[in-house]
């Protein structure tokens, strides 16, 4: 059974890595094309937020390749340079989506409420998790007393690992949200082809897969981790 969990993980990574290809494939390709509006990302992103009611969320050019997040706390709309001030369909779709998580954040959408609950401890199992596996798998090696501390280092390292992966789940919904916003508010404004939205879409599909595939890869890992840990008991 572990040699399948294995098996299935490799694949699950190779398909997290050609995810990650096919977003930056499509973000490339649809940065080329220029939109007829000659509307700049950023001011698209605004005219969404303000057309919600938000007016207190600045948006702002950060460095960096698709770099582009939403900072609740700032309550800033950060855009990657290949995003801010451009007139393309990769550009305007990424900064919609972006504009959809500040919506997201002013309406108190619940998927996103929990999922920043547990970003603290998500962010803590991240650090740890991988620590206490590793020293509690060394520790095992030893009988005794010691094996039963390994052991238990072991399942708490594992359980921290299952935080990850439900903030990797809690993510999705909240992904797929956005660029649905993202794209029916470009449909309601009235100034993109169907073509243009076609294309926009086309790059949210890609980078919504990437999330997708981590979450398989983080499942699967966990998996994996619990049938090393039922083995290691016996």
């Amino acid at each position: 059974m572990e040699y399948v969990l294995y098996f299935l993980f490799i694949l699950a990574f190779l398909l997290a890595a050609v995810a990650q290809v096919r977003v930056s494939l499509a973000f490339r390709r649809y940065s080329r094309v220029a939109l007829a509006s000659g509307r700049r990302a950023e001011e698209i992103a605004l005219e969404m937020m303000h057309s919600a009611g938000i007016y207190d969320v600045r948006v702002e050019r950060i460095r960096g390749h698709l770099t582009d997040h939403y900072d609740p706390a700032a309550r800033v709309l950060r855009l990657s340079e290949g995003v801010y001030g451009e007139r393309t369909a990769a550009a305007i779709g990424v900064a919609a989506h972006e504009a959809g998580h500040a919506i997201q954040h002013a309406t108190a959408y619940a998927p996103l409420r929990f999922r920043t609950r547990l970003v603290p401890l998500a962010n803590f199992a991240s650090h740890t998790s991988w620590i206490l596996i590793l020293i509690g798998s060394l520790i095992m090696g030893f009988v005794g007393l010691f094996g039963g501390l390994g052991y238990y280092l072991m399942l708490a390292g594992v359980g921290l690992f299952s935080v990850t992966t439900l903030f990797q789940l809690a993510t999705l919904p909240c992904e797929f949200d956005a660029s649905r916003r993202a794209l029916c508010a470009m449909e309601g404004m009235g100034y993109f082809s169907s073509r243009e939205i076609s294309d926009s879409k086309k790059v949210l599909s890609a980078a919504a897969m990437t999330y997708v595939a981590s979450l398989l890869v983080s499942i699967l890992q966990l998996l994996r981790l619990l049938a090393m840990l039922h083995r290691n008991s016996r």
